[in-house]
């Protein structure tokens, strides 16, 4: 008899597809509303990322253990959400492969010298080709990038959170103290962090059942909440809130986040590990996203697996956000805040309304169930309706903004 795969290693898997470059615009965005609110924030997204994976979980039921997002949608919801569902997963990867392309184009000009527009076509031509050759090499670059930026996140953060200083961690020298206004902002930020929906069906056929995905789901957000909370903790703890004042002047761009933390630890190494870390988030987040979209837009295009295929693919995928850098160069946490709005739509919106379909069926109200019935169904629609609104009114300056 076969055994089970372990809770831990799904667990695991979630978490891994969680954390990303994503974490390094939630000090950014958090700024404003500091320590205590932005948590409240992150685990208040995480809970409702957490119940709408287990929608999505829920739906699955009704299907064979291969199905996937896109064939349940179409079925379940109609071609014109799903097209539209499949439009928005497009938008979120390629405005994330241009947030990456950007920051690791101001890093490397940091690092190098070199402008940062030829240091942002060198990071696509090198770094894409392993999306091209295959998803084996692709599978090889992520576990030596994962290592390494476990490595330097232990080393870096760890070395931060021992000089944690409570009273800028607590912002005990501000006497305005207005910190709620600002987290409405951030939700967006946050959502990306914990987009790992289009793994919920690997999850499922990882498993061969829903209950115990459900658990390595749980498992997953934990880990990825932990992870974001030890690293608030220790930047706030060392960074006061108003020296972040220039980084998001300039967009809450990774590099200028990373010179301002130069300044504040003592440790050279420390903040050598701290730019490793980040610059290995953003690789690896770059190479998994561009993977996914690579596959997407291969699916869609009907390309075939040759190296002219692969090509026409590898042109589609990379070269519109490329561009799309050089010529606006936008802000790490304007470029994110986009993703997070539009990652609404496929990571709340579409999970709760293929539940709420999914119980009309036959069958519909036995076996695995997502908790809280129709109003919770109700609340994580209006969670993904919300933050999408508060980033474009954000955008329009309608909401508090902090400005450092």
């Amino acid at each position: 008899m076969e055994k089970s795969p372990s809770l831990v290693g799904g667990s695991c898997i979630i978490a891994s597809v969680c954390v990303g470059a994503g974490m390094l615009g939630l000090p950014s965005s958090g700024a404003g509303a500091w320590t205590v609110w932005s948590i409240l924030a992150i685990s208040v997204t995480m809970i409702v990322m957490t119940i709408s994976g287990w929608m999505l979980l829920e739906s699955f039921k009704h299907y064979d253990l291969k199905v996937s997002f896109n064939s349940v949608t179409k079925d379940l919801l109609g071609n014109k959400v799903n097209f539209f569902n499949n439009l928005t997963v497009y938008f979120v990867g390629g405005i994330l492969l241009y947030a990456y392309i950007t920051s690791s184009g101001l890093i490397l000009q940091e690092l190098t010298g070199m402008s940062s527009q030829l240091a942002s076509i060198l990071f696509v031509a090198v770094f894409s080709l392993f999306v091209w050759h295959s998803t084996r090499a692709v599978d090889r670059i992520s576990v030596v990038l994962i290592a390494f930026m476990v490595l330097s996140f232990v080393f870096g953060v760890s070395g931060m959170a021992i000089n944690v200083d409570v009273a800028v961690l607590l912002d005990v020298a501000n006497p305005e103290r207005q910190y709620a206004p600002y987290a409405m902002a951030m939700l967006p930020v946050a959502l990306t962090s914990f987009g790992y929906h289009h793994s919920v069906s690997s999850m499922r056929a990882y498993y061969g059942e829903e209950r115990k995905a459900k658990y390595a789901i749980l498992g997953g957000t934990i880990i990825a909440l932990a992870l974001y909370c030890f690293w608030l903790i220790s930047i706030f703890g060392n960074l006061p809130r108003h020296e972040f004042g220039p980084v998001i002047e300039q967009g809450g761009n990774v590099d200028v986040l990373l010179k301002q933390l130069d300044g504040v630890i003592a440790s050279e190494s420390i903040s050598k590990a701290i730019n490793a870390f980040s610059m290995a988030a953003i690789l690896s987040s770059f190479i998994g996203v561009g993977l996914g979209v690579f596959d997407f837009l291969a699916d869609f295009f009907k390309f075939d697996d040759t190296k002219a295929g692969r090509t026409k693919c590898w042109l589609v995928t990379f070269l519109p956000p490329l561009v799309m850098s050089l010529l606006f160069p936008f802000g790490f946490i304007v470029a994110i805040g986009y993703a997070g709005a539009a990652a609404t739509v496929w990571a709340c919106i579409v999970p709760a309304l293929l539940a709420m379909k999914s119980r009309t069926l036959t069958g519909g109200n036995q076996g695995f169930m997502a908790p809280g019935g129709n109003a919770m169904i109700g609340a994580v629609i209006i969670f993904g309706v919300l933050t999408a609104l508060f980033h474009f009114l954000a955008m329009a300056g309608k909401l508090p903004s902090f400005i450092g």
